[in-house]
């Protein structure tokens, strides 16, 4: 199963206008912001991550909904989690 998870933007990677460090569940990652280009994106805003990239911004509201649905169904979030914190954008 794949999930598009919500994650709050960190910081970003002066070097790469394209990556920012986000925290997903106590996990921080770098993602690839750059479908998001059109997007006014700061430090401290929600996205919904899948597979290392920022799909869309969300609201904190609209995050934690997704955090609480997705924390209820167990085994398939924590192997997500899992799979989170092995990979990064380098």
């Amino acid at each position: 199963m794949c999930l598009g998870i919500p994650g709050e933007l960190i910081d970003f990677l002066p070097e790469h206008a394209d990556l920012a460090t986000v925290e997903v569940s106590g996990v921080r990652r770098r993602i690839n912001v750059g479908l998001l280009a059109d997007e006014e994106l700061r430090p401290g805003d929600w996205v919904l991550v899948h597979v290392g990239f920022a799909l869309s911004k969300i609201s904190e509201q609209e995050a934690q909904a997704v955090v609480d649905y997705l924390e209820g169904l167990g085994q398939p979030y924590t192997d997500e989690l899992d799979a989170l914190r092995a990979s990064d954008i380098g």
